[in-house]
């Protein structure tokens, strides 16, 4: 998420609402994709009505299908959403989208280790700022892992190793 803490947690609590009613509804959890088309339904109507103020959050959708692989959706406060391989939300997100866009264009299939090392480079060559292990955090669903985790200091301190390495 980002922008207002307020609107944030309002949002998410809508999104966790809208899954476990799906999934009472269903039998079965939320596709990622129906969780973010539904939350920008919910952004868009806060925009038409005078009496609501729309949220001032972009919200970033990570999730695992089993048919479709790795999802990942962004959602906008105008009720814009869709999908990507990777993206950014927040002060230098342009500047972020044409970096992955420039990484991605030569390799689109990464392992990984791989994806983990591209968003820690990104992340390091748009703030122009080396990081400690303790200084950032590192989320990951993958195929073997379909579950959200987030990377441990040891593990995120080997990933800026290998980044040193291969400068």
């Amino acid at each position: 998420m980002t922008g207002m803490i307020a609107d944030a947690r309002s949002q998410v609590t809508r999104a966790r609402q809208e899954a476990a009613e799906f999934r009472y509804k269903f039998g079965y959890e939320i596709p990622t994709d129906q969780l973010a088309k539904r939350v920008a339904n919910v952004n868009q109507v806060y925009t038409q009505h005078a009496a609501m103020r729309p949220l001032g959050v972009s919200m970033i959708l990570i999730g695992y299908d089993d048919e479709r692989g790795p999802q990942l959706y962004k959602c906008d406060p105008a009720g814009y959403y869709v999908g990507y391989k990777a993206t950014a939300a927040g002060a230098k997100q342009q500047e972020a989208l044409n970096h992955l866009e420039k990484k991605l264009k030569k390799e689109p299939q990464l392992d990984e280790e791989e994806t983990v090392e591209l968003a820690i480079t990104t992340l390091s060559s748009i703030l122009a700022a080396d990081f400690k292990s303790s200084e950032i955090e590192v989320g990951l669903v993958s195929s073997t892992s379909p579950k959200f985790r987030t990377l441990s200091e040891a593990e995120i301190e080997e990933h800026l190793q290998k980044i040193v390495e291969k400068d």
